[in-house]
């Protein structure tokens, strides 16, 4: 019987799946980012390979075929290295890479044909079309979109501080928070050279960390819920990403092409997967999006699903890739197994 390796490879974690053809997934682990753009393809393979180290101890078996989801910068890379180091683990075939944008919406769903809203550190809309990505908007990073991602709404978190110090803007529950999370004093009175000193280290503080860092303010808007600068964020972050997804619905002026005209309205709902901490964390930006997108004519998509990572869709995409057919008994056999290894 024919077992894959089913890796999902972040910035910051991967995870690993062995499973068999039934989808029955027998062994998971763990490492550090495995993102050769953003690690290096060095430290890269490392984290893959000790990922699936975890996930074949305790088992006999070999993989027969391996699979890796990652970000699309990544997709271009040769395949050569990857199967030299897994070969150091008995794999038998061949190693494919994927995009993580398909591993993410495969994780709420076993259906070809849908719609995919993720945002984290960044943000990306994607439509997928006969189980390939048909159309992608945004995911283009800090300097050039990622609107309504976590780093967009920290940053709007940072300037409404700043604004609020020297009065060009609303005063907000924001500026203590961000401040507790700086460690810096509140100190309305005291001031150097006109600026108030508080603002100053705010400056400082900000412009000494890389501009993604920016990203660790986003939760603050969740924490507070009654203030108006804070929800006004949270809407504006809510209808960017609604004008990412409804960029690539399949009604879309600006959608064309394979699958384009799947889903008009008027017929079968499309799933809809939401991934990223921005829409699974923070309920109210999730809430506001999908309330958003069922107000237009523009997609007419099932309630969303939430996901937190695409583990389970590095798996269906392995199977689907080496032709073995996902319906919603494997699909469950895949979610149920993984969530009693990871416990």
């Amino acid at each position: 019987m024919l077992n894959f390796l089913a890796i999902d490879a972040g910035g910051t974690s991967t995870r690993a799946i062995f499973l068999d053809a039934s989808g029955r997934c027998v062994g998971y682990g763990t490492a550090g980012g495995g993102n050769p753009v953003s690690r290096g393809i060095g430290p890269a393979l490392d984290a893959l390979i000790e990922a699936s180290g975890k996930a074949l101890s305790g088992t006999r078996e070999v993989p027969s075929q391996a699979l890796v989801a990652m970000a699309g910068a990544s997709l271009e890379l040769p395949t050569n290295p990857y199967r030299t180091r897994f070969l150091t683990l008995g794999l038998t075939g061949t190693v494919m890479i994927e995009s993580d944008l398909l591993a993410a919406f495969y994780s709420g769903t076993f259906h070809d044909d849908g719609l995919a809203l993720i945002a984290g550190t960044g943000a990306v809309g994607a439509r997928i079309a006969g189980g390939q990505l048909a159309e992608v908007a945004d995911g283009t990073g800090w300097l050039l979109g990622d609107a309504g991602s976590g780093f967009w709404i920290g940053q709007e978190v940072a300037r409404a501080v700043a604004a609020a110090l020297d009065g060009r803007g609303p005063a907000t529950s924001l500026t203590d928070l961000v401040m507790a999370e700086l460690a810096i004093d509140v100190d309305p009175l005291a001031r150097a050279h006109g600026r108030l000193r508080t603002q100053q280290q705010l400056i400082l503080k900000v412009y000494e960390r890389s501009a993604i860092e920016l990203s660790r303010f986003a939760p603050l808007v969740f924490v507070a819920k009654n203030d108006a600068v804070a929800q006004d964020i949270v809407e504006r972050a809510a209808t960017a990403l609604a004008q990412t997804l409804q960029a690539v619905s399949p009604n879309s002026t600006a959608s064309e092409g394979p699958g384009a005209d799947y889903g008009d309205g008027h017929g079968t709902e499309l799933p809809l997967v939401f991934g990223g901490s921005v829409l699974t964390k923070g309920g109210s930006v999730a809430a506001a999006v999908a309330r958003m997108v069922a107000t237009t004519d523009t997609v007419n998509t099932t309630k969303p699903v939430l996901v937190h990572d695409g583990a389970v869709g590095a798996a269906v995409l392995v199977l689907k890739r080496h032709g073995v057919e996902v319906d919603a008994g494997v699909f469950t056999r895949i979610q149920e197994s993984l969530a009693a290894l990871r416990g």
